[in-house]
């Protein structure tokens, strides 16, 4: 059973998603100082925390992530581990990194999944929220 929610905390949103017993808790922000509109580029960095509130160890094996732009076109990107890391999680434990992702247009937004093996080495998909990467002050667009 995954469960996801969106909060709001000051100027930012933290968007979480829980899948069995494992919480993944984001948070976008506009990199200002690194974008360059005018020549379509806005980047956003985005930090990720990834926390087992299970009982057995788990380990990030790959990730999975789609992409959509302010025209909904769509990005999916593949790879192992995050950030050069395959972080083995043991109960109560986390994880957190920062990383980047560049769009052509002012808004858009990211989903996608973590593959996890447990100790056992049952491997199971574990989802990450939904989020908008959205320009402050731009008028917002679904996508």
């Amino acid at each position: 059973m995954q469960r996801m929610r969106r909060r709001r905390g000051g100027d930012a949103s933290i968007y979480e998603a829980r899948t069995r017993d494992i919480v993944v808790r984001v948070f976008p922000t506009y990199a200002h100082e690194e974008s360059s509109p005018e020549e379509g580029l806005y980047l956003w960095s985005y930090t990720v925390e990834i926390e087992n509130h299970g009982d057995e160890t788990v380990t990030l094996v790959s990730r999975r992530w789609t992409i959509t732009d302010g025209f909904n076109r769509v990005n999916d990107v593949e790879g192992p581990g995050v950030v050069g890391e395959q972080p083995e999680l043991k109960p109560r434990e986390a994880f957190r990194y920062v990383s980047n992702c560049p769009l052509p247009t002012p808004s858009g937004a990211m989903k996608g999944s973590y593959q996890m093996i447990n100790d056992v080495g049952e491997v199971f998909d574990v989802a990450i929220p939904e989020f908008s990467l959205h320009m402050p002050g731009a008028a917002l667009k679904l996508n």
